[in-house]
């Protein structure tokens, strides 16, 4: 099934599912002020034959997907390098922190500090370890079910703006194609979890390109899944819009290293997509 109906399925059972409390005005209360609606435990998969997973029910902001994956992947916490690229998704939570983001996804993606005092560069480590196994797949790997990376270093979280809501997640190599799964502890249905499909979507499909592997499923595994009170008629509105085909992903394929990739090494094509629905973040 289509990734986009999926989504779209998991949004009317949460109105359905949470009809009496809607009505009646009782949400949930969280950190943020703003009352949700939600369910827990469910799971989203795609099968990228069917395109790549952008929501054409409302238009994705792909350069903003973009500019923060690279973003996490060159080991970046500060602003200026999302700014530098229009990019202005994390303000709110960083002006709700004296300016600073603190040890987010990027340091702990590259540069988690363990308690031997030693650092580790997580994506450099499971590119390695997806090689060795890519170049010879009949031979038992020790890491082969350890293809993991974390955020969710709880040394650090004390100092985050904001701690981890996905991840972890892990990587899995069969018959010459590289899988993703995705866990995610906390995720805003309308707002957040579009990108965040987009976002290690993209992941995928980068490191099978410079690890010589097909992209394979994608899996997202959702623990807290919620709409926002203030976010319910713009869910209204989406569910009644038609999705349109997904979709194209493009690489340029000169990229052979993580590190190399640009902005402009990656484009949508043939996106055709809904108006956008716009709704106010809750931090």
């Amino acid at each position: 099934m289509n990734i986009e109906v999926q989504y779209l399925e998991l949004c009317r059972e949460i109105l359905r599912e949470n009809e009496r409390e809607i009505a009646e005005g009782r949400w949930t209360p969280n950190r943020t002020g703003v009352g949700t609606v939600g369910v827990f435990g469910r799971m989203l998969k795609h099968d990228f034959r069917e395109g790549f997973p952008a929501l054409t029910t409302k238009k994705l902001y792909f350069n903003c997907v973009k500019a923060e994956l690279l973003w996490f992947l060159a080991g970046r916490t500060d602003l200026e390098f999302l700014h530098e690229r229009g990019c202005h998704i994390w303000d709110k939570d960083a002006a709700r922190n004296g300016g600073k983001l603190g040890p987010i996804y990027g340091k702990q993606w590259r540069a988690w500090e363990g308690a031997n005092g030693k650092t580790y560069d997580q994506i450099a480590w499971v590119i390695q370890q997806i090689r060795e196994i890519a170049a010879d797949p009949e031979r038992p790997h020790p890491n082969s079910r350890r293809l993991v990376v974390s955020p969710w270093n709880v040394a650090d979280l004390e100092e985050m703006a904001l701690p981890p809501c996905h991840g972890p997640f892990q990587f899995h190599v069969k018959d010459g194609k590289l899988h993703l799964a995705v866990w995610q502890r906390s995720a805003d249905l309308f707002l957040g979890l579009p990108f965040n499909i987009a976002s290690y979507a993209l992941l995928l499909h980068m490191v099978a390109q410079v690890t010589g592997l097909e992209v394979g499923t994608y899996t997202h595994y959702l623990n807290d899944v919620h709409i926002y009170r203030n976010l319910l008629d713009q869910v209204r509105l989406q569910i009644t819009r038609e999705p349109y085909p997904l979709p194209k992903l493009w690489l340029n394929p000169e990229i052979k290293e993580i590190d190399q990739f640009t902005m402009d090494d990656i484009k949508l094509v043939d996106y055709r997509h809904h108006p956008p629905i716009r709704g106010e973040l809750s931090v």
